[in-house]
């Protein structure tokens, strides 16, 4: 039984012998950037890792190490944002990933929970599979929680109950409900974020203003811990389901000999 599945908090010996057990690592994706005046900096990376490792659970997985930081121009006129730009993105993922590579790791699950890592993800990921032989599945865990509980949340929104709910699930401590003011208006956020995330048409924005002129929109007012800890383990159980299906039908059709071990069921 692994002492922690967190990369960096096992021993060498340690991580040799789950390489050899199961040869599965997960890179949690995110970004530091403004959320309004109720939720941190850090709420999209502090999300990535809290599925990651919730995944991580069902999956009998490794979570790597990962950079905080993300491809985020968008919200580089509000303090509190830091932007790598998409060429030092790439390398940093496709080196951190290509070091485990080296190690043993043969399947790599990228779950990513801010939009605008999603095209140099997709060119790291292509890369760490042709260049170094890992077999690469991409999860947008945003679009999971969003698909999953955006009924009930008023949508996937900045700063808004979605996004409130996955750092409850982390750190309730970094969530400040009582500090929630001026939102934007919902229905030009809607509007906007509508018409940046459509299949076959896709602007480009100068900056988050263009959806939310305050720099958040949303209504996390109704967000707690509990319903924070039941996405979590919601979008968790999705994805650890899926991805296993699909990295099994992958194997089937790219010669894979290595196998994902059977979900574990969670005590």
């Amino acid at each position: 039984m692994l002492p922690s599945r967190y990369f960096i908090e096992l021993t060498q010996p340690e991580i040799a012998a789950q390489f050899q057990a199961n040869p599965l690592v997960i890179f949690p994706t995110g970004s530091v950037e403004q959320h309004g005046p109720h939720l941190p900096t850090g709420t999209d990376i502090f999300a990535a890792n809290v599925i990651s490792h919730a995944v991580a659970e069902r999956m009998d997985a490794l979570v790597l190490p990962s950079t905080p930081f993300g491809v985020t121009p968008m919200h580089m006129p509000f303090e509190g944002t830091i932007s790598f730009t998409p060429e030092t993105y790439m390398r940093v993922v496709t080196e951190t990933c290509h070091s485990t590579a080296k190690h043993g790791a043969k399947y790599l699950l990228i779950l990513n929970w801010h939009e605008g890592n999603i095209p140099s993800l997709a060119i790291a990921a292509e890369a760490l599979h042709r260049d170094h032989g890992m077999t690469v599945l991409t999860v947008q865990a945003c679009y999971v929680a969003e698909e999953m509980y955006g009924h009930s949340c008023n949508g996937l929104t900045h700063g808004g109950e979605i996004e409130a709910l996955a750092v409850l699930a982390y750190r309730p401590d970094l969530v400040h409900l009582d500090r929630i003011d001026y939102s934007s208006d919902h229905r030009h956020g809607h509007k906007m974020d509508k018409l940046r995330r459509t299949r076959s048409y896709q602007p480009v924005l100068t900056d988050i203003r263009s959806i939310a002129p305050t720099g958040w929109f949303g209504s996390p007012q109704h967000a707690t811990a509990e319903k924070g800890a039941k996405m979590l383990d919601d979008i968790a159980g999705a994805i650890s389901k899926e991805a296993a299906e699909i990295f099994r039908q992958l194997d089937g059709v790219q010669g894979g000999v290595a196998e994902i071990k059977q979900l574990r069921q969670v005590v």
